[in-house]
């Protein structure tokens, strides 16, 4: 069964949406996914799709946001990057989601154990690679309470990085769409970052305003990760 209709979807808030999301992703961890009829599905969204979420997330094989949340064909829009990378081809994404197909949120979803995490964390030079991870750079320099071992063999570094990194993810989508902002401001969407552990299946959120365009992590979100 297709459950976001337009109709449903135009009428839905962003916390109904984060709503959706963790109701979706305590099935998943639970094995209790819903039943579709993917046929119908593939019907329903033949010509045109109604998105309620948009998740920028890596591309690592095991963060598929369709599985994660327990969602459907039409349900999530989905940007994938190593290592959640804004860029601006991943903003101009988010942009089209959101004004054009009415997406009520956007999820900057980082993941425990990440690679590109750890390939920005030892510096890694080897040939475009090298671009994309220099956009993990500056949460490299947001992190300043690690002195020593700041690699990847640093397991507690390396998740202070994903941390650092998806909020340093959202404040590059607030400060280079000013689509996103003014969508954000008149609490037309809204936008959070959340951690997905690869050994649990469990998704953490960060816990702040989804309509804010300075949203900062709390030091009690480290627990997010453990790994």
């Amino acid at each position: 069964m297709y459950l976001h209709y337009k109709e449903s979807r135009q009428s839905m808030s962003p916390e109904k949406s984060i709503q959706f999301l963790k109701e979706g992703n305590q099935r998943f961890i639970n094995n209790l996914k819903i039943n579709r009829d993917h046929l119908e599905m593939i019907n329903v969204t033949s010509e045109d799709q109604f998105p309620f979420a948009s998740i920028l997330t890596c591309s690592d094989s095991r963060t598929s946001s369709e599985l994660i949340f327990d969602q459907g064909l039409g349900d999530l829009f989905s940007v994938r990057l190593a290592g959640n990378i804004a860029s601006l081809d991943a903003i101009a994404s988010l942009e089209f989601s959101c004004k054009i197909l009415g997406s009520k949120l956007i999820v900057v979803l980082g993941h425990t154990n990440c690679g590109a995490i750890k390939g920005a964390c030892d510096h890694v030079d080897i040939y475009n690679l090298k671009h994309l991870l220099s956009h993990i750079t500056p949460a490299l320099e947001m992190e300043t309470s690690t002195q020593a071992n700041r690699n990847s063999a640093n397991i507690e570094f390396v998740n202070n990085i994903t941390l650092f990194n998806i909020q340093h993810q959202i404040d590059t989508i607030i400060s280079k769409s000013v689509a996103m902002r003014e969508m954000i401001e008149n609490h037309e969407i809204g936008i959070i970052g959340g951690v997905y552990d690869i050994a649990t299946g469990k998704v953490n959120f960060f816990d702040n305003n989804i309509y804010s365009i300075n949203p900062h992590m709390k030091a009690e979100q480290k627990e997010f990760v453990r790994r």
